[in-house]
């Protein structure tokens, strides 16, 4: 499905994907760029460096404009270099969530046709996971010479809570294409652990570790512990010694000396947030292990996001200078759980964190900031140790896109979370929402192709556009190399690098949220986040629920009137809530899509709703919202449904432009829905029924042992003979391509 207007990356400003990164190499060599490869077959295509900051929308950046008040704006001075030494692209809508966004990175393809619609949980089917058969950017840039590797959060398959659900195991990257991986597979890191490593009950430390004295079971000296058998006292009056222990990888106790053996209560098995993680490692052979935070070397212990740049760092400094590779640092941060990072991360003078539970409103946005610093430094530690930039004598980075034969990209995967959002922005409509505050990223891109440096873009771009990004840097027309039956929804971005007056390419940008595909017999239990007002039944674990600020209305809760077994709907928690004479919440939908022109916004939003009494039932309501949307900074117009005005346009009554635009988007977003034509017995994606289909259901029932794959049509988790009918159905079968 390409447009007139998607085309016109092959000649805008006389830069397009036929002139590749060569013509582009060849211009910038007028002005003295040295790429320094070792090759003696020309000019080696950048290598490409790739952030991913996690539940960070544009709210959070001054470099954009955004922010918020003067005292709760992240210091970002390392992003803000990049954006002096690159281009902003203030107009780049991602998904509503994690899993779908950087499924998209690496595919090109809108969740509509890869099934992969919210953030994957352990309850979904692998066919809301990244198929093996998806052409992705590092299978792709392998073609092209390139070597690739992934660090840190990764989220697009399955989890490890639920092997039956999770064909790939531990493999998932290798399988995908990356030659490298190590970091972390499912969504967020886990849980505080609120007994600081057992020495107190739970629910004591809810930031994990003891706090200074001045807090109540707090200390100001005491033990420190480490995995390795090793053990030293601690004492500080400004800081908690418990903190300095944490960031250590220690287990501290509080008013005590070292003795040997250790105390017998001590558990260094718990994960704890951000600073215990079980680590797991994809090799260049296929093999998949995993370092347990109990592990004597300590490498499962210490902060998530310096683990995260170290492995890159160490895997980018091990690359010969004649081979381009692609490092994709994907950060956890600023995922909840929310806990303090180390003070040596934090700006100059910031005071130590004096909060105690890591969960009031308040304290979250201060830890929220504190987040994003302190992974602004790691990238520039990053930078510098990669070679891409220097270190100042005062300890900023200078960033010179010339330095090094790189491309560096940075982006959210989507917008800030609820109680997190900055004004202007609309926190009730945010993270999980397709409205603007939820879907509305940054998007940095700097390096040697980049004319005129410093700029802005406020042409509409996707995240799936980074697809065709990557692939345009090393040189490959993505949109001949995948095959026609995967259709890319990707544009191009180089002519807004190369050429800066180069005319906008997207006619309507597009993003959508749903439910992941379960197993028919899957049934989730509700959770409500109170600070949004909000109730969903995407959390399939009561601890991944209260983790993310939620009460829990399933098997267990403590909600007075709720029964024993717990409730199954949202309706069912409305219904109470209605009985109670309360008002009842908001329901997540069930199916939120948006699309967007230069001015005009539309949503389609399916939702569930509980009618009382008489009908006492559930019902779901398909409604649409249009308003005019704009960028302007520092307070933008945006699709605020609580605050109607001029640009809140309603549906009924429209006229002129209003109606046209409406009628246009109306159309444009029935097209999008349209193209995706389903392919019964196509589980390699290749756009026919066939032998090869065969060979891939045995293949996958013979390695789940039957569970669920990208071979269960019937979507009941697994992948057996009724699959197997399915496929010889329909063999021989050629599917319609898209529309």
């Amino acid at each position: 499905m390409r447009s007139k207007m998607d085309l016109m990356a092959h000649h805008v400003g006389g830069w397009g994907r036929r002139m590749g990164w060569l013509a582009a190499l060849l211009a910038l060599a007028t002005s003295g760029c040295n790429f320094g490869s070792d090759s003696n077959d020309g000019p080696q295509p950048p290598n490409i460096l790739f952030f991913v900051m996690d539940d960070v929308g544009i709210d959070q950046m001054r470099a954009f404009g955004y922010g918020g008040g003067v005292l709760e704006v992240p210091h970002t001075p390392v992003i803000d270099a990049l954006a002096s030494g690159g281009v902003k692209f203030r107009n780049t809508w991602a998904m509503p969530e994690c899993s779908p966004s950087r499924a998209m990175f690496f595919n090109g393809r809108y969740p509509t046709r890869t099934g992969i619609t919210s953030a994957i949980t352990s309850s979904d089917l692998a066919n809301s996971q990244m198929s093996p058969y998806e052409s992705t950017t590092p299978t792709l840039l392998k073609a092209a010479g390139y070597v690739s590797g992934i660090f840190g959060k990764t989220h697009f398959a399955g989890s490890a809570l639920n092997p039956g659900n999770n064909p790939y195991g531990a493999t998932a990257q290798f399988q995908l294409g990356w030659d490298q991986f190590s970091g972390w597979g499912d969504g967020a890191p886990n849980p505080i652990d609120t007994t600081a490593g057992g020495v107190a009950a739970a629910g004591t430390y809810q930031c994990g570790y003891v706090p200074g004295a001045a807090s109540p079971n707090g200390a100001d000296d005491g033990a420190c512990y480490t995995v390795d058998n090793q053990c030293s006292t601690l004492s500080n009056d400004v800081d908690a010694p418990g903190r300095t222990c944490l960031e250590r990888g220690g287990i501290f106790v509080p008013h005590a000396s070292c003795t040997s053996p250790r105390p017998a209560n001590l558990d260094f098995t718990v994960q704890n947030g951000y600073y215990v993680s079980e680590l797991l490692y994809n090799n260049p052979n296929g093999q998949a292990s995993a370092v347990r935070p109990d592990d004597p070397s300590g490498k499962a212990r210490g902060y998530r996001t310096t683990i995260e740049a170290n492995l890159a760092i160490d895997w980018i400094k091990s690359r010969p200078t004649n081979k381009p590779w692609m490092a994709t640092v994907s950060f956890s941060s600023a995922h909840s759980p929310y806990q303090p990072p180390p003070t040596s991360l934090l700006p100059t003078g910031t005071p130590a964190f004096a909060g105690t539970d890591c969960t009031s409103v308040p304290e979250v946005r201060t830890l929220m900031t504190q987040m994003i610093e302190s992974m602004d430094q790691e990238i520039g530690r990053v930078l510098v140790d990669s070679g891409i930039a220097t270190r100042n004598p005062d300890g900023s980075i200078a960033y010179d896109p010339a330095r090094s034969n790189t491309m560096v990209v940075l982006v959210g995967d989507n917008g800030s979370y609820t109680f997190t959002v900055k004004a202007p922005f609309d926190p009730l409509h945010a993270k999980a929402f397709v409205n603007q505050t939820g879907v509305w990223v940054p998007l940095l891109v700097a390096g040697p192709m980049v004319a005129q440096p410093g700029r802005s873009v406020d042409a509409m771009v996707n995240v799936a556009d980074l697809f065709e990004l990557f692939g345009e840097i090393a040189g490959i027309q993505v949109h001949e190399a995948v095959p026609a039956a995967r259709a890319l929804d990707s544009v191009s971005m180089l002519p807004y690098l190369t050429n800066p007056s180069a005319l906008p390419i997207r006619e309507v940008n597009f993003t959508t949220s749903a439910y992941n595909k379960r197993a028919t017999t899957t049934v989730q239990a509700p959770c409500v986040i109170e600070t949004g007002s909000v109730c969903t039944t995407l959390f399939p674990q009561r601890g991944l629920c209260e983790s993310e600020g939620g009460t829990w209305y399933g098997n267990g809760s403590t909600v007075r009137g709720v029964p024993s077994g717990g409730y199954t709907s949202c309706c069912q928690v409305n219904k109470l809530r209605l009985d109670n004479s309360q008002t009842a919440y908001g329901i997540l939908p069930d199916v939120q899509q948006a699309v967007r022109n230069s001015g005009y916004k539309l949503l389609r939003i399916v939702e569930p709703e509980y009618l009382p009494a008489p009908a006492d039932q559930c019902i779901s309501n398909e409604r649409y919202e249009f308003y005019k949307v704009d960028q302007a900074s520092p307070i933008p117009q945006i699709d605020r449904p609580s605050d109607p005005g001029a640009n809140n346009l309603g549906t009924i009554g429209l006229t002129g432009d209003d109606l046209s635009n409406y009628t246009d988007l109306l159309s444009k977003l029935q097209a999008i829905n349209g193209s995706v034509v389903p392919c019964p017995g196509d589980g390699n994606l290749d756009g026919v029924v066939n032998a090869k289909d065969i060979a891939g259901y045995n293949q996958w029932a013979s390695r789940t042992g039957g569970k669920s794959s990208w071979f269960d049509f019937n979507l009941d988790g697994k992948t057996d003979t009724l699959d197997l009918a399915i496929v010889e159905e329909h063999l021989g079968t050629t599917c319609p391509g898209p529309r």
